[in-house]
C-alpha cells in the first residue's frame, strides 16, 4: 500500500487486492476531477446567422466575456459634445429613434435641439414634429448643408443636438456625398440605424459602406420583431460600435443599451428551439 501511494500519491484509490505467489497484486487508480470545459455556442450562433469568422472568435467561452473582446461597444453621448446625427437606409427607424432619444433627454432634464434633414420622404418633418410638440421642443427643418449650418449657428448654449436624416443608399455617390456634407457641416458623431433581422451579408455590406462614409456607431432597431441576430453582429464586425437596441415602438421606453450581457442573452438558444434545428445549423 505504501508503495502504491508513493507512486501515485496520497489521493490514490485502492480498487482491489489479491494474493499472488510472490506477494500481493494491488489495483489502484487516481480519482481526478475532469478539467473544466469552456462553453461553446457554435450551433446557436450559426442558427442566428453569425458569420463563421465571428463564431470562431467568440467560442469557446462565455459570450458575455468574449463579445466585448471581439466586437466594439460604446455608449451614446449624453449630449455634452458633438451633435449626434442618425443615418441609415430607408425605413430603418431613424425618425422614431430620434424621438426616443429626445424623450430620454427631456426626461433627464435636457432640452435637445432637434433637426430634421429629411426633405425627401413625404410627411417626414410632420412625423417628427408630432413627437417634438409633445415634448415641448421646437423642430428645425434643414434639408441641406446650408440651412443646417445656419440652424447650428443660431442655437443657444451647448445643449445636445439630434439630427434626423433621409434614408439613403450608401453605395450611391450622390447620396453618400450628401451625407458626408451634412456630417462635415455639423461636426457630428454619426450613428448608423440598422434594423435587426437583415441578411448578415447585406448587413455587413451596408455597415461597411456607411462606415466608409463616416459612421462610427450602430443602433440596432426592431429587436422586438427579430429572432436572429446575425445581421447585427455582422454589421458590428465591420468596426461600428454597438450602442443601443430598439425594442418596441414606444418613445419613452423603446430603447435600451446594447451591452454585452444584453446581447449574450439574445444570442442564447431561443425558447422552444428544437435540437434538430441546432444540429442542422451547425
Amino acid at each position: 500500500m505504501a508503495s502504491v501511494r508513493s507512486d501515485l500519491g496520497p489521493d490514490a484509490l485502492i480498487l482491489s487486492t489479491r494474493r499472488v505467489a510472490d506477494g500481493v497484486d494491488v489495483t489502484a487508480a487516481l480519482d481526478t476531477a475532469p478539467e473544466p470545459v469552456e462553453p461553446r455556442h457554435d450551433a446557436a450562433l450559426a442558427w442566428h446567422g453569425v458569420p463563421a469568422r465571428v463564431i470562431a472568435d467568440l467560442t469557446p467561452g462565455a459570450l458575455a466575456d468574449t463579445l466585448p473582446r471581439v466586437l466594439p461597444f460604446a455608449a451614446l453621448p449624453k449630449g455634452d459634445g458633438a451633435p449626434l446625427l442618425l443615418t441609415g437606409p430607408p425605413g430603418a427607424g431613424k425618425t422614431l429613434t430620434v424621438a426616443k432619444l429626445a424623450t430620454r433627454m427631456v426626461l433627464a432634464g435636457q432640452a435637445p435641439l432637434v433637426i430634421t434633414a429629411d426633405g425627401l420622404r413625404a410627411g417626414a418633418p410632420e412625423q417628427l414634429a408630432a413627437y417634438t410638440r409633445l415634448l415641448g421642443l421646437t423642430l428645425v427643418v434643414a434639408s441641406t448643408a446650408a440651412p443646417l449650418r445656419r440652424a447650428l449657428a443660431r442655437r443657444q448654449g451647448a445643449g445636445p443636438v439630434l439630427i434626423d436624416t433621409a434614408g439613403l443608399d450608401p453605395f450611391d455617390p450622390v447620396d453618400r456625398d450628401g451625407l458626408m456634407s451634412l456630417m462635415e457641416v455639423a461636426g457630428a458623431l454619426t450613428a448608423l440605424v440598422l434594423p435587426a433581422g437583415l441578411d448578415p451579408a447585406e448587413a455587413e455590406e451596408l455597415a461597411g459602406a456607411f462606415g466608409e462614409a463616416g459612421a462610427s456607431l450602430l443602433i440596432a432597431t426592431r429587436l422586438d420583431l427579430c429572432r436572429r441576430m446575425g445581421g447585427v453582429l455582422a454589421a458590428a464586425a465591420t468596426g461600428l460600435s454597438l450602442t443601443e437596441a430598439g425594442t418596441g415602438p414606444a418613445a419613452a421606453d423603446g430603447l435600451v443599451p446594447l451591452t454585452p450581457d444584453f446581447l449574450a442573452g439574445r444570442l442564447a438558444i431561443p425558447p422552444g428551439l428544437r435540437q434538430p434545428e441546432l444540429q442542422d445549423a451547425a
